[in-house]
């Protein structure tokens, strides 16, 4: 029997693909010891230098205090092999995700499925139903590390689902690269009809979806999302410019106008967004129209990542504004985010919302707006808006 840890770095379905992994040891009779373990494995991210930096650096210290080494995800299946001159027990998995977890499994040979099933290490339970991306934005590395898009058949998903639940996990988070490009076709789902039959699931009291592109919010999702009593009323919604000059340079297929026109009808719900600072080509004018539509659009969190030409792509060549400058724009930016975020948090004083404790004293509540609680983890509890603070909402 070997012991293993599991991490992860990067976004929603590098978790979902974490998980993956971890279930498919604790199947084979591995168990698992976050500490001082014989095996560790780090799912990596590759979207700009300092996610690669952070995942050659968790590698790094893997090797000192573990036995082997898998790094796995995007980072390894990064071309130009970013993990290069790193200890020998290091080993670079370059597979899809789908093939990741038997490949480690081979590797370490199975014992015995001593249990079928294991808890997952969150009260929210993290769902993948589809992978890959076949668009091209210019600047975007993950066609080319997680492939073509493909989705799971609607009833494995749902089939997850179920077993989450029965699990204790009272919220799901449907997850995916493209979430909008979710088809089984052999059974006739669509996105918006998964969401629909997820939040039926009986017991699952919290449904949200990890990201969607802004193509794909239309009037039949828009529909699912309020028509489905567990669906949280949140949604995040990549923006990357509000300039129609940089979004075509992005190769992104809409206009700033576009994004607030589909984003309208769901004008109640909190709407977060992932915008990129300092594209090439970029002045302070096409910022400008950034802040003016993260503004007017009434996103609240905005992630901001510095532009960071990735190898394979059709900017991979291009850096024109100065880091000093990225620096400047990316903290306005996230300044105004906070200014945007307390605002929402301060309407919620006096009233009342329905919190996910999911760490101890912290939760979150149906928008997905931060409380600071007293309850147990893994409850749900109606709590009403006291004050706020820098971090978030305190409950009466």
């Amino acid at each position: 029997m070997a012991t293993f840890s599991a991490r992860f770095l990067g976004c929603k379905v590098s978790h979902a693909d974490a998980q993956e992994i971890r279930e498919r040891l604790l199947a084979d009779g591995h168990a698992e010891l976050p500490d001082a373990a014989d095996v560790a494995v780090v799912n990596t991210c590759c979207v700009t230098h300092e996610a690669i930096r952070k995942s050659r650096q968790a590698a790094s210290r893997a090797a000192r205090t573990h036995s082997r080494v898998f790094v796995t995800g995007c980072g390894a299946n990064l071309a130009g092999d970013a993990f290069a001159g790193l200890p020998a027990n290091v080993i670079v998995i370059q597979k899809r995700s789908e093939e990741t977890p038997a490949a480690i499994a081979h590797d370490l040979g199975a014992l015995a499925c001593i249990r079928a099933d294991h808890r997952l290490d969150r009260v929210r339970a993290f769902v993948k139903v589809q992978d890959g991306c076949s668009f091209s934005c210019s600047f975007c590395v993950i066609p080319l590390v997680r492939g073509a898009s493909r989705s799971r058949p609607a009833e494995a998903v749902l089939a997850e689902i179920r077993r989450r639940v029965g699990q204790g996990h009272r919220e799901v988070v449907l997850t995916g690269i493209n979430l909008g490009c979710y088809r089984d076709r052999s059974s006739g789902y669509s996105l918006t009809r998964l969401v629909r039959e997820a939040g039926a699931v009986e017991g699952l009291a919290r449904l949200r979806l990890s990201s969607i592109e802004i193509n794909h919010v239309n009037d039949e999702l828009v529909a699912a999302l309020r028509e489905t009593p567990a669906v949280s009323r949140h949604l995040h919604v990549p923006l990357q410019s509000g300039d129609d000059g940089v979004l075509r340079a992005m190769g992104r297929r809409y206009t700033g106008t576009a994004y607030l026109r589909r984003i309208e009808p769901l004008s109640d719900f909190n709407l977060t967004t992932d915008v990129i600072v300092g594209f090439p080509g970029e002045d302070e004018e096409a910022f400008r129209h950034t802040l003016r539509l993260v503004e007017r659009a009434r996103i609240t969190k905005v992630h901001v990542f510095p532009y960071s030409p990735r190898p394979g792509t059709a900017t991979a060549a291009r850096d024109s504004v100065p880091a000093t400058v990225k620096k400047e724009r990316s903290a306005r930016l996230r300044a105004r985010s906070h200014e945007a975020c307390l605002r929402r948090w301060r309407s919620k004083v006096g009233s009342e919302d329905i919190v996910l404790v999911d760490r101890p004293g912290r939760g979150y509540g149906d928008d997905y707006s931060p409380w600071f609680v007293d309850a147990p983890v893994g409850e749900l509890v109606r709590v009403r808006g006291r004050a706020v603070t820098e971090e978030g909402i305190l409950a009466a």
